[in-house]
């Protein structure tokens, strides 16, 4: 357990440093409250059902990327600015990107991270299932979730001003984000069922 107090011990400390002086408080204080949930409810799967510790790293890493998107909100890190000072190129300019893609980096995250986790409860929940049936039902739920998300942004979007909904939910004009951010998700679950069946027949093969 020790490497799991080290993991979260780095992203209390990531939450601690990124709540100073965030870009919006208040909709940073939102996002965040995502965060405390998916804390909660990784903390009672580890003690009911017990996570491998890539598992439980891969969910904390996404928390974490989450953080850093909850700071500066998602239509405002500046990664390409960090990339330009560090290793000195312009990746919007190369990718031909006009707006912040900082946002569908995480939803494609969400699938990829994720899926060991979801995978996991899966396995828990319909034990008796083939692996190969058990990932597409997961990969589903992960399509699932992500639009499930995308009614919540639009639920809360409804709240706000429209400078205020559009500075949370990141769509930056385009009206087809929703439909993208889904599909990175769907990508993201679908390489990382790739790489776990993989390795899972190399397993086997050892035997």
């Amino acid at each position: 357990m020790a490497k799991h107090y080290l993991v979260l011990g780095f992203l209390f400390l990531e939450i601690m440093i990124a709540s100073i002086n965030p870009l919006e408080m208040p909709s940073y204080l939102l996002h965040q409250l995502g965060t405390a949930l998916m804390l909660c409810f990784l903390f009672f799967c580890q003690k009911k059902i017990g996570l491998t510790f890539n598992t439980f790293l891969f969910y904390i890493l996404f928390l974490c990327i989450h953080v850093i998107a909850a700071h500066y909100l998602y239509s405002y890190v500046p990664y390409n600015e960090w990339i330009k000072s560090v290793f000195h190129f312009d990746l919007n300019q190369i990718m031909g990107w006009s707006r912040n893609m900082f946002d569908r980096l995480v939803h494609l995250f969400y699938g990829l991270f994720l899926f060991p986790f979801f995978f996991r409860l899966f396995q828990v929940w319909i034990p008796n299932v083939k692996t190969s049936i058990l990932m597409l039902l997961v990969i589903q739920f992960v399509m699932a979730t992500s639009l499930f998300y995308e009614w919540i942004e639009w639920w809360i979007a409804i709240g706000l001003s429209p400078e205020e909904a559009e500075k949370y939910n990141g769509q930056q004009g385009d009206i087809w984000d929703a439909h993208k951010d889904m599909l990175l998700a769907t990508i993201g679950a679908i390489i990382s069922a790739c790489i776990i069946l993989l390795n899972s027949k190399k397993e086997l093969s050892k035997i």
